[in-house]
């Protein structure tokens, strides 16, 4: 399994503690670089069995976090400016051995804090509900809307993009 680099990213995982409260374990969320990009291949590998990651990280603003739990390497999320209002969240997973404890959610409110500082209003993301029911759920439970649904011939599945309103009023969270 991989294990904690040195915090020399731009955000040390200090920066996340808030959403890391919310998993069932200890977890250490941290801001990686392009440099740690074979950090996420790997994760990719074996959360999604697929060494695609996403078309390009030439992107606006783009933002790679990787979750930790016990030096250990359990999950990455990686998103971009979609256009100068909105935030896109264009993958992320969490290794099986550690679903269903939060760390998902941790990961996405983590997303959130950056995308909110940096003064994005929106907040998008895809998902196939078929193979990844989680995202659906966890989308509706936190507040974001569906904005659109179709079918992807490419992943046999439907796609839904949620989306959610960044103003003070509609945060996610207690």
């Amino acid at each position: 399994m991989d294990t904690l680099p040195g915090r020399s990213s731009a955000r040390d995982a200090a920066a996340f503690d808030d959403a890391a409260a919310v998993a069932d374990l200890p977890l250490d969320i941290a801001e990686v670089s392009l440099d740690d990009l074979d950090l996420i291949r790997r994760l990719n590998v074996a959360i999604f069995d697929d060494e695609h990651i996403i078309n390009t990280f030439e992107r606006s603003d783009l933002l790679m976090l990787v979750a930790w739990s016990e030096e250990t390497a359990v999950g990455f999320k990686i998103g971009y400016r979609r256009d100068e209002t909105t935030f896109y969240s264009a993958k992320g997973g969490v290794r099986p051995a550690y679903r269903r404890q939060g760390i998902a959610r941790a990961l996405l409110y983590a997303m959130l804090d950056v995308a909110t500082a940096r003064g994005y209003d929106r907040f998008v993301y895809d998902t196939f509900p078929n193979k990844h029911p989680g995202m659906t759920v966890m989308g509706l439970d936190e507040g974001f809307r569906v904005v659109r649904a179709g079918y992807s011939p490419r992943y046999q599945d439907y796609r839904l993009r949620f989306a959610l309103s960044l103003d003070e009023g509609d945060a996610p969270r207690s």
